[in-house]
């Protein structure tokens, strides 16, 4: 087949490549961003540059359906949030490529917080009790309901936008420095101790094609993984699999959750790829994200991967307290590009990583922010989008 992989700036969008290359497919690549890795892989048939899905999002769609005709493009694989607008236009641009994700409809009952919160107790799962705060005094007296709270905002992603007085980030954003609004709600949570873990998946008409769940032994900064395990991923499936049917979802999906005494219990759904695919085995993530077999593939546990780049570069933050330690994993832990004999993408990341560290220095954002900011998706309007999908997102605001 043949498949673009869209956001290749993401690591695992370059782990994406690779695979589905080495699996006999002729992969291209496409970003915003001229010097992503992933778009710069020796696996590649070709690569391109679109405009901003955010800034320019009638152009990205436009050129992703003149890509498509061009290089007669059998499956587009979204790798990061430009999903959410390239889903506003699916049935459109599914006329010259498949298209490996769900309506807008769907993907916005999963992104927003209070919207999956809602589904997940409908459906009878476990997820601690949220409440949802439009305004500055609504949150001051839903953190004031819990002696601990973990408060975030409706649409975030990588650690971004949380305010909590427990745990290693209590007091990195105090409560007066929030200020939620009705088209940008809060969610307020009591903290619930125990360790985050996060699973991946790949779906086909609400049937799982594969899965995984991974613990994150090392983050940057509390936020984003950059070391990735393997863990036992029975229960997860359990409790994935009737969100998945419910909502008959199509595309990749992933999931955090609380491992707790009484077991997993949600904590939000990013309905989109993760760092998860690194660990996926190359043929099961082809298998998974083109061809399905009958059942879903399962990964066991025991799996390590990790980002050399950004270990190394932890090692050398805050003090240099880390470094003895990023040596010894740099040593022990196998790289995501061990094996592929493919250097240019690591050049590439070096030069992403000083491009946008620079734009988060300019622009007062932290690291991943800058990163995600011409593709993510905090709940606004989109351009183009259906009144169908406007009135939708307007019917999700409490109040």
């Amino acid at each position: 087949m043949r498949v673009l992989v869209t956001s290749s700036r993401m690591p695992f969008a370059l782990g994406m490549v690779r695979k589905l290359a080495a699996e006999g497919h002729e992969v291209y690549a496409a970003d915003d961003y001229g010097l992503s890795p992933g778009s710069h892989s020796k696996y590649l048939a070709g690569h391109f540059v679109y405009p901003s899905p955010r800034r320019d999002t009638a152009g990205f769609i436009a050129e992703l359906e003149r890509l498509a005709q061009e290089h007669e493009i059998d499956v587009i694989v979204p790798a990061f949030e430009e999903v959410f607008y390239l889903s506003t236009q699916i049935e459109r641009v599914s006329r010259f490529a498949r298209v490996f994700a769900s309506p807008f409809a769907t993907l916005v009952r999963l992104h927003d917080k209070g919207a999956f919160e809602e589904l997940v107790t409908r459906l009878g799962l476990p997820i601690p009790q949220t409440l949802i705060a439009t305004g500055e005094e609504e949150l001051r007296e839903a953190t004031e309901r819990f002696e601990q709270f973990f408060a975030r905002a409706a649409f975030s992603r990588g650690g971004v936008s949380l305010c909590t007085n427990a745990g290693p980030l209590a007091g990195a954003l105090p409560v007066k420095d929030v200020h939620p609004t009705q088209e940008s709600p809060w969610l307020v949570q009591p903290f619930v101790e125990g360790e985050t873990v996060c699973t991946y998946s790949t779906a086909h008409e609400g049937r799982m094609t594969s899965h995984l769940m991974y613990r994150i032994p090392r983050q940057w900064k509390h936020s984003t993984g950059i070391q990735f395990e393997a863990i036992d991923a029975t229960e997860s499936l359990r409790l994935i699999e009737p969100v998945v049917a419910e909502l008959s979802y199509t595309g990749q999906i992933s999931f955090d959750f609380l491992v707790t005494p009484e077991g997993l219990s949600f904590v939000e759904c990013n309905p989109r790829p993760t760092d998860g695919v690194l660990l996926m085995p190359r043929e099961e993530l082809a298998r998974g994200l083109l061809d399905p077999g009958p059942g879903a593939f399962v990964l066991p546990p025991g799996g390590h991967v990790q980002l050399d780049l950004a270990v190394l570069a932890d090692g050398f933050a805050d003090h240099l307290h880390r470094l003895p330690e990023s040596i010894r994993d740099l040593a022990q832990v196998k790289d995501a590009g061990n094996g592929w004999h493919d250097p240019m993408p690591t050049l590439y990341s070096a030069l992403a990583v000083c491009h946008f560290a620079g734009q988060s220095l300019r622009e007062h954002h932290r690291l991943f922010e800058a990163m995600a900011g011409d593709m993510n998706w905090d709940g606004e309007p989109i351009e183009g989008m259906s009144e169908a999908d406007a009135e939708l997102l307007t019917g999700l605001r409490p109040g």
